[in-house]
Protein backbone atom coordinates (compact mmCIF):
# COMPACT_ATOMS: atom_id res chain seq x y z
CA UNK A 1 0.00 0.00 0.00
CA UNK A 2 1.35 3.67 -1.60
CA UNK A 3 1.43 5.82 1.54
CA UNK A 4 -0.33 8.63 -0.57
CA UNK A 5 -3.35 5.89 -0.21
CA UNK A 6 -2.27 5.46 3.28
CA UNK A 7 -3.16 8.99 3.90
CA UNK A 8 -6.20 8.93 1.98
CA UNK A 9 -7.90 5.69 3.96
CA UNK A 10 -6.99 7.85 7.15
CA UNK A 11 -8.46 11.32 5.74
CA UNK A 12 -11.57 9.45 5.21
CA UNK A 13 -11.71 7.52 8.72
CA UNK A 14 -11.30 11.37 10.03
CA UNK A 15 -14.20 12.32 7.50
CA UNK A 16 -16.42 9.81 8.38
CA UNK A 17 -16.01 9.98 12.13
CA UNK A 18 -16.06 14.25 12.07
CA UNK A 19 -19.12 14.61 9.66
CA UNK A 20 -20.81 11.28 10.34
CA UNK A 21 -23.30 12.71 12.73
CA UNK A 22 -24.02 14.87 9.62
CA UNK A 23 -25.18 12.21 6.95
CA UNK A 24 -28.91 10.24 6.96
CA UNK A 25 -27.82 7.39 8.55
CA UNK A 26 -29.82 5.02 9.81
CA UNK A 27 -27.42 2.01 11.45
CA UNK A 28 -29.91 0.47 13.93
CA UNK A 29 -32.59 0.93 11.32
CA UNK A 30 -33.98 -3.28 10.72
CA UNK A 31 -35.39 -4.34 7.71
CA UNK A 32 -36.29 -8.13 8.06
CA UNK A 33 -36.39 -8.75 3.83
CA UNK A 34 -32.71 -7.95 4.06
CA UNK A 35 -31.35 -10.34 6.70
CA UNK A 36 -27.80 -11.52 6.32
CA UNK A 37 -28.36 -9.66 2.87
CA UNK A 38 -24.60 -9.49 1.20
CA UNK A 39 -22.80 -7.11 -0.22
CA UNK A 40 -23.98 -6.24 -3.96
CA UNK A 41 -24.02 -3.29 -6.44
CA UNK A 42 -27.38 -2.16 -4.82
CA UNK A 43 -26.54 -2.87 -1.31
CA UNK A 44 -23.25 -1.78 -1.12
CA UNK A 45 -21.96 -3.80 2.38
CA UNK A 46 -24.65 -5.85 2.55
CA UNK A 47 -27.07 -6.58 5.82
CA UNK A 48 -26.51 -8.02 9.00
CA UNK A 49 -28.38 -10.90 10.98
CA UNK A 50 -30.89 -8.29 11.65
CA UNK A 51 -31.20 -6.43 8.83
CA UNK A 52 -29.19 -3.70 9.33
CA UNK A 53 -27.14 -1.51 6.67
CA UNK A 54 -23.66 -2.48 7.41
CA UNK A 55 -22.60 0.75 5.93
CA UNK A 56 -24.06 2.95 8.02
CA UNK A 57 -23.10 0.84 11.50
CA UNK A 58 -19.27 0.91 9.53
CA UNK A 59 -19.41 4.68 9.64
CA UNK A 60 -20.41 4.56 13.19
CA UNK A 61 -18.04 2.51 14.07
CA UNK A 62 -15.58 4.60 12.33
CA UNK A 63 -16.67 7.61 14.66
CA UNK A 64 -16.45 5.69 17.72
CA UNK A 65 -13.24 3.78 16.82
CA UNK A 66 -11.91 7.55 16.23
CA UNK A 67 -13.28 9.28 19.02
CA UNK A 68 -11.68 6.21 21.68
CA UNK A 69 -8.44 6.08 20.42
CA UNK A 70 -7.55 9.93 19.60
CA UNK A 71 -9.22 10.71 23.56
CA UNK A 72 -7.07 8.09 24.83
CA UNK A 73 -3.67 8.93 23.47
CA UNK A 74 -4.54 12.58 24.27
CA UNK A 75 -5.05 11.46 28.02
CA UNK A 76 -2.33 9.44 28.13
CA UNK A 77 0.17 11.17 26.46
CA UNK A 78 -0.54 13.98 28.07
CA UNK A 79 -0.17 12.46 31.82
CA UNK A 80 2.66 10.53 30.21
CA UNK A 81 4.75 13.08 29.17
CA UNK A 82 4.28 15.28 32.38
CA UNK A 83 5.30 12.46 34.74
CA UNK A 84 7.97 10.83 32.57
CA UNK A 85 9.47 14.86 32.02
CA UNK A 86 9.14 15.46 35.81
CA UNK A 87 10.86 11.95 36.84
CA UNK A 88 13.85 12.61 34.07
CA UNK A 89 14.40 16.44 35.30
CA UNK A 90 14.30 16.13 38.59
CA UNK A 91 15.29 12.53 39.13
CA UNK A 92 16.19 11.70 42.83
CA UNK A 93 13.55 10.05 45.47
CA UNK A 94 10.59 11.14 42.72
CA UNK A 95 12.09 9.25 39.98
CA UNK A 96 12.60 6.29 42.16
CA UNK A 97 9.09 6.56 42.99
CA UNK A 98 7.84 6.54 39.40
CA UNK A 99 9.56 4.05 37.94
CA UNK A 100 8.48 1.92 40.96
CA UNK A 101 5.11 2.61 39.93
CA UNK A 102 5.95 2.23 35.93
CA UNK A 103 7.51 -1.75 36.37
CA UNK A 104 4.30 -2.17 38.47
CA UNK A 105 1.95 -1.24 35.30
CA UNK A 106 4.66 -3.37 33.43
CA UNK A 107 4.64 -6.42 35.13
CA UNK A 108 1.11 -7.29 33.88
CA UNK A 109 0.01 -7.35 29.90
CA UNK A 110 -1.59 -4.08 29.02
CA UNK A 111 -4.79 -5.17 27.57
CA UNK A 112 -5.25 -7.59 30.51
CA UNK A 113 -5.16 -4.98 33.17
CA UNK A 114 -7.48 -3.21 31.01
CA UNK A 115 -9.71 -5.61 30.88
CA UNK A 116 -9.83 -5.98 34.01
CA UNK A 117 -10.58 -2.02 34.94
CA UNK A 118 -13.11 -2.02 31.97
CA UNK A 119 -15.15 -5.01 33.82
CA UNK A 120 -14.82 -3.64 37.38
CA UNK A 121 -15.92 0.38 36.32
CA UNK A 122 -18.89 -1.79 34.04
CA UNK A 123 -19.30 -1.33 30.29
CA UNK A 124 -19.57 1.94 28.47
CA UNK A 125 -17.15 4.05 26.05
CA UNK A 126 -16.32 6.57 29.27
CA UNK A 127 -14.74 3.72 31.22
CA UNK A 128 -13.33 1.97 28.31
CA UNK A 129 -11.48 5.17 27.72
CA UNK A 130 -10.56 5.61 31.14
CA UNK A 131 -9.10 1.85 31.28
CA UNK A 132 -7.18 2.24 28.52
CA UNK A 133 -6.11 5.18 29.64
CA UNK A 134 -4.56 4.07 32.80
CA UNK A 135 -2.45 1.47 30.99
CA UNK A 136 -1.46 3.34 27.92
CA UNK A 137 0.79 6.27 29.89
CA UNK A 138 3.44 4.23 30.71
CA UNK A 139 4.99 4.24 27.44
CA UNK A 140 4.52 7.88 27.01
CA UNK A 141 6.18 8.43 30.58
CA UNK A 142 8.80 5.66 29.52
CA UNK A 143 9.99 7.53 26.46
CA UNK A 144 9.71 11.05 27.92
CA UNK A 145 11.96 10.21 30.62
CA UNK A 146 14.92 8.61 28.75
CA UNK A 147 14.70 11.43 26.48
CA UNK A 148 15.07 14.38 28.85
CA UNK A 149 18.12 12.03 30.97
CA UNK A 150 19.73 12.14 27.48
CA UNK A 151 18.96 16.15 27.36
CA UNK A 152 19.37 17.92 30.35
CA UNK A 153 23.21 17.67 30.36
CA UNK A 154 23.18 19.25 26.92
CA UNK A 155 25.81 22.62 27.12
CA UNK A 156 22.10 24.44 25.79
CA UNK A 157 20.11 23.08 28.79
CA UNK A 158 23.74 23.63 31.44
CA UNK A 159 23.58 27.63 29.59
CA UNK A 160 20.07 28.19 30.68
CA UNK A 161 20.17 27.29 34.44
CA UNK A 162 23.63 29.40 34.37
CA UNK A 163 21.22 32.11 33.11
CA UNK A 164 18.84 32.06 35.78
CA UNK A 165 16.38 30.14 33.73
CA UNK A 166 13.50 29.03 35.85
CA UNK A 167 12.73 25.29 35.56
CA UNK A 168 9.21 26.01 34.27
CA UNK A 169 11.00 27.77 31.04
CA UNK A 170 13.50 24.94 30.86
CA UNK A 171 11.52 22.29 31.14
CA UNK A 172 8.79 23.79 28.45
CA UNK A 173 11.40 25.64 26.33
CA UNK A 174 14.30 23.79 26.47
CA UNK A 175 13.03 20.24 26.67
CA UNK A 176 9.76 19.45 25.48
CA UNK A 177 10.62 20.70 21.51
CA UNK A 178 13.26 18.63 21.81
CA UNK A 179 11.63 15.60 22.85
CA UNK A 180 8.53 16.64 20.84
CA UNK A 181 9.81 14.45 17.56
CA UNK A 182 9.74 10.83 18.93
CA UNK A 183 6.75 11.40 21.48
CA UNK A 184 5.12 12.24 17.91
CA UNK A 185 5.79 8.97 16.74
CA UNK A 186 5.01 7.10 19.64
CA UNK A 187 1.64 8.75 19.56
CA UNK A 188 0.96 7.55 16.27
CA UNK A 189 1.73 3.97 16.74
CA UNK A 190 -0.66 4.64 19.85
CA UNK A 191 -3.16 5.77 17.75
CA UNK A 192 -3.24 1.97 15.77
CA UNK A 193 -2.96 0.31 19.10
CA UNK A 194 -6.00 2.07 20.67
CA UNK A 195 -7.91 1.18 17.21
CA UNK A 196 -7.27 -2.54 18.02
CA UNK A 197 -7.78 -2.19 21.82
CA UNK A 198 -10.93 -0.67 21.03
CA UNK A 199 -12.13 -2.96 19.07
CA UNK A 200 -11.06 -5.75 21.56
CA UNK A 201 -12.75 -4.94 24.42
CA UNK A 202 -15.92 -4.14 22.34
CA UNK A 203 -15.69 -7.59 20.92
CA UNK A 204 -15.69 -8.68 24.58
CA UNK A 205 -18.71 -6.47 26.00
CA UNK A 206 -16.88 -4.35 27.41
CA UNK A 207 -16.91 -1.31 24.99
CA UNK A 208 -20.16 0.02 23.35
CA UNK A 209 -23.25 -1.70 24.35
CA UNK A 210 -26.43 -2.36 22.10
CA UNK A 211 -27.74 -1.47 19.89
CA UNK A 212 -24.62 0.74 19.15
CA UNK A 213 -22.01 -0.17 16.62
CA UNK A 214 -18.56 -0.32 17.13
CA UNK A 215 -16.22 -2.19 14.63
CA UNK A 216 -15.97 -4.53 17.79
CA UNK A 217 -19.17 -5.76 18.28
CA UNK A 218 -20.04 -6.25 14.64
CA UNK A 219 -17.23 -8.66 14.43
CA UNK A 220 -18.15 -10.49 17.70
CA UNK A 221 -22.41 -10.69 16.08
CA UNK A 222 -20.71 -11.67 12.25
CA UNK A 223 -19.01 -14.59 13.74
CA UNK A 224 -21.88 -16.49 14.72
CA UNK A 225 -22.73 -16.30 10.70
CA UNK A 226 -19.07 -16.76 9.48
CA UNK A 227 -20.54 -19.36 6.74
CA UNK A 228 -23.35 -17.96 6.08
CA UNK A 229 -22.67 -14.75 6.16
CA UNK A 230 -18.96 -13.88 5.73
CA UNK A 231 -19.58 -10.30 5.05
CA UNK A 232 -20.50 -9.12 8.37
CA UNK A 233 -17.17 -9.90 9.89
CA UNK A 234 -14.72 -9.06 6.88
CA UNK A 235 -16.51 -5.75 6.48
CA UNK A 236 -15.49 -4.31 9.85
CA UNK A 237 -11.87 -6.72 10.04
CA UNK A 238 -11.11 -4.66 6.72
CA UNK A 239 -11.96 -1.50 8.12
CA UNK A 240 -9.19 -2.14 10.97
CA UNK A 241 -7.10 -3.61 8.60
CA UNK A 242 -6.65 -0.71 6.75
CA UNK A 243 -6.70 1.53 9.29
CA UNK A 244 -4.25 -0.02 11.60
CA UNK A 245 -1.52 -0.63 8.56
CA UNK A 246 -1.92 3.21 7.74
CA UNK A 247 -1.38 4.35 10.66
CA UNK A 248 1.76 2.35 11.02
CA UNK A 249 3.01 3.32 7.62
CA UNK A 250 2.54 6.98 8.80
CA UNK A 251 4.49 6.22 11.93
CA UNK A 252 6.89 4.73 9.82
CA UNK A 253 7.58 7.78 7.50
CA UNK A 254 7.52 10.10 10.33
CA UNK A 255 10.25 8.28 12.36
CA UNK A 256 11.96 8.67 8.44
CA UNK A 257 11.53 12.36 8.49
CA UNK A 258 12.34 13.34 12.67
CA UNK A 259 15.14 11.01 12.85
CA UNK A 260 17.94 13.69 13.05
CA UNK A 261 20.38 10.99 13.29
CA UNK A 262 19.65 8.94 10.18
CA UNK A 263 18.75 12.01 8.30
CA UNK A 264 22.62 13.61 9.42
CA UNK A 265 24.05 10.19 8.04
CA UNK A 266 22.33 10.36 4.94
Amino acid sequence: MGFRLSLAILLAWALAALFGPLLPLAPNQIELAQILTPPSGSELLGYDDLGRPLLDRLLVGARISFSVAFGVVLIAGSFGVVVGTLSGYFGGLFDLLIMRIIDIFLAFPGILLAIALAGVMGPGIDNLVIALSVVGWVGYARLARSQVLSLKQRDHITAAIALGSSEWIIVTRHLLPLIAAPLIIEATFGIASMVIAEAGLSFLGLGVQPPDASWGSMIRDGARYMLVAPHMVMVPGFAIMLIVFSLNLLGDRLRDKLDVRSNRTE
